[in-house]
């Protein structure tokens, strides 16, 4: 696969309730000291997977973040990626943002059928 899956979020408006529902569910524990994008998740209310194995995920949310699941793609430029999206006809939702204190940058975007897709790659 020339560019992999590289992360997966779960949104909702109750990131708490959610981390503890796929942390019983799944076994997943969560570390919420890192930094996030406000367009992505409330500070504070996102949580990254330490997984031992498998891809590395997240789930947060908050007040006014609607319920939504999404996999990123790891690109060398999310805005050039974002652009040919738009291109073959998908829409743009959320980005180029840069991740606070990070050397990394996520987009969003609908594919011709409105399935949200993400994009992440380097600053």
């Amino acid at each position: 696969m020339a560019q992999p899956v590289v992360h997966f979020e779960i949104i909702g408006a109750d990131p708490e309730r959610l981390r503890g529902y796929y942390g019983e569910l799944f076994g997943w524990a969560f570390d919420t000291g890192g930094p996030i994008a406000a367009p992505v998740s409330e500070p504070g209310r996102y949580g990254f997977t330490q997984p031992d194995s498998g891809i590395p995920g997240g789930v947060g949310g908050g007040a006014g973040h609607a319920p939504h699941t999404v996999f990123y793609v790891g690109v060398p430029d999310v805005a050039a990626a974002l652009a040919r999206a738009e291109s073959l006809g998908g829409k743009r939702v959320m980005g180029p943002e840069r991740a606070p204190g990070r050397d990394l940058v996520v987009a969003h975007f609908t594919d011709p059928e409105g399935n949200l897709m993400g994009l992440a790659g380097p600053a």
